[in-house]
């Protein structure tokens, strides 16, 4: 009698060749069997089982699927193949309204999902969909576009697994408390959260470096210090905190767009006053973190919530953000090095369209900022990074139960690539994404 409890058959298996399987000991497989989207065994156990389908990795190296923890699918479906850090130029970007009607918004989505299949990624995070965007103007952030979401999710037609954030502001810019107070208690949309779970809310603290408007402590050259986008209550500061206190007193996650170091201080300083409240479904995280402190980064770590940072972004910005921070400043921004090597919860994230979605990209400008703060090129950093964007992805997505790494009773979300990205040495946007796989499924396959 089959001491297995699936069964003795596999739908998949996968084998010939490496799979960092990304588990707590960073094993390395030989193969992986699937079945009804589950990975079920592996390597010799996965080898003995019959399969209705092989696929031969020929040397070729297997990985978690990718999960970009901070990319907005409509809009970059809407604007592909048009990048705000592209060769495009200005008078050739799209603007104005990208989307109006219902097969506008589904061909968007559509658009994006394509595209992250040929790039590996298997999962990400929409951050910031809802009605304080209704009357936007690109048409990919509003309840319309949330409509759209369910309705293909409803029908069974994604290709990569979605966490959602609602919104009750204007992405980039304010948020009213009013707004907030009688957004949140709005009923979320009954979902599979396995496809499409909606985990909290999205709030805009401040803007960004290089504009000088991101809000800090210490003024930038201009001996200006920046503020808070969020309005109401007795000023900015009284209505983000009473939106932060909000989310975490009804159980939501909070993501914050905060880059300054004084609007990370009061995040933080809510979220020290909020363990009574009931415990998120997933951390709480700040979006971008280019100023945060070491102080901060601690703080965070020890309340459990972590950081959603784009290295990528920070290499397009960096001389950008010199004229405001001057050179000392410039040399603490973006402490990439001093995330990982604290422990605090650190995804690598591209927040596509603003740069591009290929995450290899991304790793390698995190390459640049490790090797500029001493950290060699290596494998145990080369792994550090990935893990960032599959095991903590799925740690801040609040599903590491089932997703972020390659074992067994955990779904079958896979990124083959030509060549091991372990390898020092190698650029990562060296290797080839040859097949993506999706809850066992090939959503795309290299000719």
């Amino acid at each position: 009698m089959s001491e297995d409890p699936y069964g003795d058959g596999a739908d998949l298996i996968i084998r010939g060749g490496r799979v960092h399987t990304f588990d707590s000991a960073d094993t390395l497989a030989s193969a992986v069997a699937v079945r009804g989207g589950r990975i079920v065994a592996t390597d010799a156990d996965a080898e003995a089982m019959g399969a209705r389908e092989t696929i031969e990795l020929d040397g070729r190296t297997a990985i978690p699927g990718i999960n970009d923890a901070h990319l907005h699918a409509a809009w970059l479906g809407a604007r592909w193949p048009h990048l705000f850090f592209s060769d495009t130029p200005p008078e050739q970007q799209p603007s104005g309204r990208l989307v109006s009607t219902a097969a506008e918004r589904r061909a968007a989505l559509q658009q994006a999902w394509r595209l992250l299949a040929e790039l590996g990624i298997t999962s990400y995070t929409e951050p910031g969909i809802g009605p304080g965007e209704d009357d936007g103007e690109t048409g990919c952030f509003g309840t319309d576009m949330l409509s759209t979401y369910i309705d293909l999710h409803r029908a069974g037609a994604q290709t990569s697994r979605v966490t959602m954030l609602r919104l009750f502001g204007t992405i980039d810019g304010e948020s009213r408390l009013d707004d907030f107070e009688r957004g949140i208690r709005t009923p979320v949309p009954a979902t599979d959260p396995g496809w499409l779970a909606i985990t909290g809310v999205k709030i805009f603290a401040d803007g960004i470096p290089p504009m000088a408007t991101a809000w800090v402590d210490e003024p930038y050259t201009d001996g200006t210090t920046g503020g808070l986008l969020t309005r109401g209550g007795h000023d900015p500061l009284s209505a983000f905190q009473r939106m932060l206190e909000l989310a975490a007193s009804l159980g939501l996650q909070i993501a914050v767009h905060a880059t300054g170091d004084r609007s990370i201080t009061e995040f933080v300083r809510v979220l020290e006053r909020s363990s009574g409240h009931p415990a998120p479904p997933a951390p709480h995280y700040v979006v971008h973190g280019d100023l945060a402190t070491l102080e901060q980064i601690e703080r965070m770590r020890r309340l459990g919530a972590g950081f959603a940072v784009q290295p990528l972004i920070a290499a397009h910005t960096h001389s950008w953000a010199r004229a405001q921070l001057g050179a000392e400043r410039l040399a603490t921004a973006w402490p990439l090095a001093e995330m990982l090597a604290s422990g605090v919860l650190t995804t690598i994230t591209s927040d596509a369209p603003i740069a591009t979605p290929d995450w290899r990209r991304g790793l390698d400008a995190s390459l640049d900022l490790l090797a500029a703060a001493g950290t060699p090129d290596a494998a145990r950093t080369r792994r550090a990074l990935l893990r960032t964007m599959t095991v903590d992805a799925a740690r801040q997505d609040g599903a590491l139960t089932w997703k972020g790494s390659l074992e067994t009773g955990k779904v079958a979300d896979l990124t083959i690539l030509d060549e091991d990205p372990l390898e020092p040495g190698r650029a990562f946007s060296s290797a080839e994404v040859a097949r993506t796989i999706v809850d066992g499924r090939t959503v795309f396959a290299r000719d």
